[in-house]
Parts: C-alpha cells; structure tokens; sequence
C-alpha cells in the first residue's frame, strides 16, 4: 500500500521514537515532528483506519504488524538515500536524514530503487 508524504513523515516519527521510549505518547510526537497535539491526533487517526497503527493510539502509540511492514517498506531504500545525500552530496547528518525521508516519501518507489542501486554500486566499486 502506498503512503502519502504525510504518512510517511509520521510513520518514521514513530519509529525513530518508538527506538529510544518505552511508551510513545501523542505529545512526544508532535514535539518531534514540531506540530500540534491535534495535528498529530488527526494523523494517528488516518493511520489507525488504515490498520497501521492501534487504535488506542490516545494511551500509547504503537505500530500494527501492517504498520511494521509498511515502515520496513518506506526504510528498504533509506540505508543508501541517506549516503547519497550525506557522503556523496555531504550534507550534515541530520539534514541529510531528512532529505532522504522526503526523497522516500516524495518520489516514485521505482525512482528511490533505481538511485538505491546506483548508490549501492558506487560504494561497492570504491
């Protein structure tokens, strides 16, 4: 199932925040993604009739085994997005990451394979 840029951005909130807290808290998010507590709501929302996420998002936000897959699905090409941006166009870490998460999120899957491949090509040339 394909996400939208929305969507994307959410999900890899949550699975960032997921990494790091025992209990994701729609407040953690909204701090992370600078939105507001609604926004976030209106989000957890869409993604919970989507079957992504549980639908007692409100006590603590957790990802469905569809959720699980569909964040898996979004990260197979991140790996080396994020090198093309950071060791090839030397962007900083961070800036970087959220080039790559708006490349993922903004282009076509087959787009983000193809740039996928070259990058894993370079770097296994090198």
């Amino acid at each position: 199932m394909k996400q939208c840029a929305g969507q994307i951005k959410y999900l890899s909130a949550i699975k960032e925040l997921s990494e790091t807290t025992d209990s994701l808290r729609c407040v953690h998010i909204a701090r992370y993604l600078g939105v507001s507590r609604p926004s976030v709501s209106k989000m957890l929302r869409c993604l919970a009739n989507s079957g992504l996420v549980y639908e007692d998002y409100c006590n603590s936000v957790v990802l469905t085994p569809e959720g699980r897959a569909a964040v898996g699905e979004i990260f197979s090409s991140y790996g080396e997005i994020y090198t093309f941006f950071h060791s090839f166009l030397k962007l900083p870490h961070e800036e970087a990451h959220e080039q790559a998460l708006r490349f993922i999120s903004e282009f076509p899957k087959d787009t983000c394979e193809r740039l996928r491949k070259i990058v894993k090509n370079t770097v296994r040339k090198a």
